[in-house]
């Protein structure tokens, strides 16, 4: 017997074709929580973005931000000076997402510990069953 999760939209990313998996891979990427910890606090520039979030490189920010752009999450502002300046801001679409993606964070943080006990736990499980 086939489960769907029950809701109201006609969208179920448990359908492997589904638009709406892809929206979730979007925004459960961990390179999108790092630009909306930047973006809800403020307009951005890709450098201060990429000096910011340690560890990003430069194809991947740029292949972030465009994804967010194209699906409309951000928007991008080009300023005619020389050179020009590109900022990032939150779309009123994405300032939906605030306080999910905030929340997000925070767990993550707050649940380091657990995760890091648990993670050697199962290590040392698995250890013992090898031999």
């Amino acid at each position: 017997m086939e489960r769907v999760l029950e809701t109201s939209s006609p969208h179920s990313v448990l359908i492997a074709h589904c638009p709406s998996r892809q929206v979730l891979d979007l925004i459960a990427d961990k390179w999108t929580a790092l630009v909306f910890a930047l973006l809800e606090k403020r307009p951005t520039r890709f450098n201060e973005m990429q000096r910011a979030i340690e560890g990003v490189s430069h194809k991947m920010l740029t292949q972030t931000l465009r994804n967010l752009e194209q699906r409309g999450i951000i928007e991008r502002k080009v300023t005619s000076t020389v050179p020009p300046a590109v900022e990032y801001s939150l779309s009123p679409l994405g300032t939906t997402l605030i306080p999910l993606m905030r929340a997000l964070r925070q767990w993550a943080e707050e649940h380091m510990e657990e995760v890091e006990q648990a993670r050697q736990s199962y290590q040392e499980k698995a250890g013992k069953e090898l031999v």
